[in-house]
């Protein structure tokens, strides 16, 4: 008794579904939104002719092999579909399914980072071109896919996917995935077969997420060779985007946003749940589903005034539509950055799980999963700092893609600096809404 009030230093932290740090966090969180607000002043000094050439990839010639692309695309279909015989017929334990740590694991956080790092990977190894390039002769395209609907059935299809990660029961139980995976694969597939490969273009939503990913990478893989560049060359370089397509950058971090924050003890008080004694996912979906909605709402409402804003400071002329289509895209670093920071303590455990059950089937020794690295000082600073590093590097990246984009549409330092104001406001105080989520204790 007497040797518990002495005072001493202490050294502790927790981890459940994301990684916790119950370490004082405010000089992170200082030097974090100090660096982004730093950057929008420094971004603004630079000569303009600097920032320009920032936008600009070299070409590098590359050998093209003719039909790889659908031979590979054939084996990712049946890789899929082994996946959805794993789920049907396999553990219904998500840790010891194939079908959901392929898919939750593998591909919705290893994958989707190694898109954002290296290109558009997803255009060789989506499971619809090799079948579509086979049944096409058979099966001419009959309807057109009206031009008004824009990108308008992928947006629809991405929100409906992000209701079934954060609002359904169980969207990890591997019958349940598969059975929603191969739905969608028959629905996608139909699509394509009835409008043609449009349809993959404009109504596919990993094709349009994933895409849109890739432009954020160095590299641009195409028919004449690869192109290499600075991180986000390709989203500065790319032409305005329709208005439909514009709303998809913003859908991703809103929903990446809501899923750290619907785990929070904040969140969890306010829908009137003991975080110590959480009722299960069932009990919760209707509040969850209003806060997704809201969180959506209120990300655009935002964006859009803090755009409307500059618009007005700068004097512009162009039309909101256009203004808007523009500078969304460059939102996609910080939606990159919340994917890796809030992803990352999961999958340095399930990623082991991973590794057990391919060392199993394969006929290799079992070995136990350790999460030993959470309770290191050490190895705990480590996952910190590169949780908070994406997401500071995330709101850089996007204040100087907001900022050539700024300097190409108005033409003139002086309106680009004028116009970017709101919008370098809007990114200080998100960074520290995503610094907060990774420091906030959470429950459920």
């Amino acid at each position: 008794m007497l040797l518990i009030l002495l005072p001493v230093r202490a050294l502790a932290h927790a981890s459940d579904q994301a990684f916790v740090l119950l370490l004082p966090t405010g000089i992170y969180t200082f030097a974090g939104v100090l660096s982004v607000g730093l950057t929008v002043v420094l971004v603004a000094l630079l000569p303009d002719r600097k920032l320009v050439a920032f936008s600009r990839g070299k070409l590098v010639p590359w050998p093209r092999v003719a039909g790889l692309r659908m031979i590979v695309s054939l084996l990712a279909t049946v890789v899929l579909f082994y996946l959805f015989f794993e789920g049907f017929t396999g553990s219904r334990d998500p840790l010891a399914n194939l079908m959901s740590l392929g898919f939750w694991v593998i591909f919705w956080i290893g994958f989707v980072i190694l898109q954002g790092l290296f290109g558009n990977l997803w255009r060789w190894i989506n499971p619809w071109s090799g079948v579509y390039h086979l049944l096409r002769r058979f099966v001419p395209p009959r309807w057109h896919l009206p031009t008004c609907l824009g990108y308008g059935p992928a947006v629809f299809l991405l929100l409906g996917f992000a209701a079934f990660l954060l609002v359904d029961p169980a969207p990890a139980d591997p019958a349940r995935l598969a059975g929603v995976g191969l739905g969608y694969w028959l629905f996608t597939l139909t699509g394509m077969l009835l409008f043609g490969p449009v349809w993959q273009r404009r109504g596919e939503l990993f094709g349009v997420f994933l895409g849109y990913f890739a432009r954020l990478s160095p590299l641009k893989w195409s028919g004449t060779g690869l192109r290499i560049g600075w991180p986000g060359w390709q989203i500065v370089a790319a032409r305005p985007t329709a208005l439909s397509l514009a709303l998809v950058p913003l859908l991703m971090l809103a929903t990446g946003s809501f899923d750290g924050l619907n785990e929070t003890f904040w969140w969890l008080g306010k829908i009137g749940v003991n975080p110590l004694m959480y009722p299960g996912r069932s009990a919760v979906m209707l509040p969850t589903a209003i806060g997704l909605v809201v969180a959506v709402l209120v990300l655009l409402v935002a964006f859009s005034l803090a755009l409307y804003i500059g618009q007005k400071l700068a004097s512009d002329t162009a039309s909101f539509d256009h203004s808007f289509a523009l500078f969304a895209p460059t939102i996609l670093p910080i939606a990159f950055g919340y994917h890796i920071a809030h992803y990352l303590p999961g999958f340095l455990v399930d990623v082991q799980y991973v590794g057990l059950m391919l060392s199993q089937r394969m006929g290799g020794d079992a070995f136990y999963v350790t999460t030993s690295f959470f309770y290191d000082a050490s190895t705990a600073r480590v996952i910190w700092l590169t949780q908070a590093g994406a997401v500071v590097l995330g709101h850089v990246l996007a204040i100087i893609l907001s900022h050539i984009v700024a300097l190409r549409h108005f033409q003139t330092a002086r309106g680009a600096v004028l116009s970017q104001i709101p919008l370098g406001v809007f990114m200080v105080f998100y960074t520290f809404f995503g610094l907060w989520l990774l420091a906030s204790p959470r429950g459920g």
